[in-house]
């Protein structure tokens, strides 16, 4: 595999960028942009927390979209407590709408998108604890919806009691950044159009980014203005793994340097 450096990537992205409608080499979805972008640039797709271009993490989305992109996966602390499969799922869950049907009958789900400063209808939250200087999963009873959720909380509180997550699932600040830094810390960012003819998609990339200095307190400013939401995505048989998923239109301010070529 060749490892690029900034100049020999540029010069590959232009070209790719001449090339106008190119085949996709994705799965029919936004990964497509990105999974193209690697195949044309000969890299084997992995998930390993390193970047996958060399010194450079490749980032790609479609022009016209408004999904999220995730930027990492990462459990909360405590980790010996493994705390989405061993607290939230059992204590917190709810039954899967598939129990029964695609799953066995007591098959439970915890599926969650948290943001900073709204709770969700089940009363979940994400809190900037500045002084520990840590995120944290905060829950609140009386801020659930009770119209939908009332038999629910009722388990909850037979299961657990209504009082805050005790203990608390959290991401240190130093965490995050490791976390985040080491897998975004030079990352390109790819913008295409797509189009479908006779069932086949193409893409034409029209704007590539160079992103670099991620900078931590521009991660929490995201956090805290609800551009990175956090998302839980778990059942009885398999945790999806939790991601921080950010919105398209601001990755650019994770980053110190920005350069478009």
């Amino acid at each position: 595999m060749e490892i690029f450096t900034k100049k020999s990537l540029t010069h590959k992205l232009k070209e790719i960028r001449s090339r106008g409608w190119i085949e996709t080499c994705g799965r029919g979805n936004d990964g497509g942009v990105g999974n193209t972008l690697e195949f044309l640039l000969g890299i084997e797709e992995n998930n390993l927390p390193l970047p996958n271009a060399g010194e450079w993490e490749l980032k790609g989305q479609r022009s016209n979209s408004n999904s999220l992109i995730t930027l990492f996966h990462m459990e909360p602390s405590p980790r010996a407590i493994k705390f989405v499969p061993s607290i939230l799922l059992p204590k917190y869950g709810w039954p899967h709408k598939q129990a029964g049907i695609k799953y066995c009958n007591g098959e439970m789900s915890f599926r969650q998108t948290i943001a900073a400063g709204k709770r969700t209808d089940r009363g979940f939250t994400i809190i900037i604890n500045d002084n520990k200087k840590r995120l944290e999963v905060s829950f609140d009873h009386n801020s659930v919806e009770t119209l939908k959720h009332n038999e629910w909380v009722k388990t909850v509180k037979d299961r657990v009691g209504l009082d805050e997550l005790n203990p608390q699932p959290y991401w240190g600040f130093d965490d995050l950044y490791h976390k985040a830094g080491s897998k975004l810390h030079r990352t390109v960012y790819a913008i295409a159009d797509r189009k479908k003819e006779n069932k086949v998609e193409y893409f034409r990339y029209r704007r590539f980014i160079f992103l670099e200095g991620f900078s931590l307190e521009k991660l929490l400013s995201a956090i805290e203005s609800q551009d990175i939401l956090i998302d839980f995505d778990a059942r009885t048989g398999h945790n999806h793994g939790t991601k921080f998923r950010l919105r398209q239109s601001s990755y650019q301010n994770l980053f110190n340097c920005v350069n478009e070529i």
